[in-house]
């Protein structure tokens, strides 16, 4: 009677901590589930957005277009591998968990050798930041409709980190515009707290004043926007490296709970199976 006893109550607890399993792992899923739309949606927001650094980085960078349409991909994947985990676990079909499992670590293996490649390849993400930021100075033209959507995500640029020019405000002395008799022009996304009531957008005239009027003379902020992005950048850090991490150990405790799902079923499987 006392083993019978026993082996009951070990079959209650097989069933309990299986319950326990089944149900955490439909809820690591919905979590996965929402994290991959959270990822298709910024992915898109980078190719539609128009009035931010992004919408520079975008129109002027194939790279940036890559990694949206690769961010879009991963999103949908990530949805679908959440859809077939909770089908999976709900149903505990065992060929869905462990088709959940395969996908959730090439995914996770994907994201490492990502960041990783970004980490190697940052002096070249910065030489190209360089080249498309110099570029939209040069070519900044606000009566010329072409780029009108380009040159006002730059002026959103200016306004929002209160910078001036990429390394410094003296890159607009490249700019094309200013250097075809317009020296007496500054941009006024660039204005200082004296020019609050400027517009926010185009050139501003500096006034009655000789041609011989240099950067340095213009009223505005001297802080250049490459650094202002790096402090930026600085500042949400652990904002950055907080969601990284909470985003692998997600995929981390969803693929341990899919293993002992799968476990728990097999062991049940077979041992309801009649012995001869």
């Amino acid at each position: 009677m006392f083993i019978l006893f026993q082996f009951y109550k070990k079959e209650k607890m097989g069933s309990g901590c299986l319950k326990v399993t089944k149900y955490f792992l439909f809820l690591f899923n919905l979590l996965f589930f929402i994290l991959g739309a959270v990822i298709l949606g910024f992915g898109i927001w980078i190719l539609v957005d128009k009035n931010s650094f992004i919408s520079v980085l975008q129109t002027s960078s194939s790279s940036l277009k890559i990694g949206a349409y690769i961010l879009i991909g991963v999103g949908a994947v990530t949805m679908l591998m959440g859809f077939l985990g909770c089908i999976g676990a709900v149903n505990e079909i065992r060929c869905l968990l462990g088709l959940y499992f395969t996908c959730l670590l090439l995914i996770l293996i994907a994201q490492i050798a990502a960041g990783v490649l970004i980490y190697l390849q940052r002096d070249r993400l910065r030489k190209e930041l360089d080249m498309i930021a110099g570029n939209l100075i040069q070519n900044y033209n606000p009566y010329d409709d072409k780029n009108r959507t380009l040159e006002n995500a730059w002026d959103y640029v200016q306004l929002q980190l209160s910078c001036c020019g990429w390394a410094a405000p003296e890159n607009w002395k490249n700019n094309t515009f200013l250097q075809d008799g317009n020296q007496t022009s500054y941009p006024c996304s660039c204005g200082n707290d004296s020019t609050n009531s400027l517009p926010e957008t185009g050139f501003c005239s500096l006034g009655t004043v000789s041609n011989t009027t240099t950067v340095e003379d213009w009223p505005v902020r001297k802080q250049g926007c490459r650094e202002g992005v790096q402090n930026w950048l600085q500042e949400n850090l652990g904002i950055i490296l907080g969601v990284c991490a909470g985003v692998a150990v997600i995929e981390l405790l969803g693929m341990i709970l899919s293993i002992c799902l799968c476990k728990n079923i097999h062991t049940e499987d077979y041992t309801k199976v009649p012995k001869y």
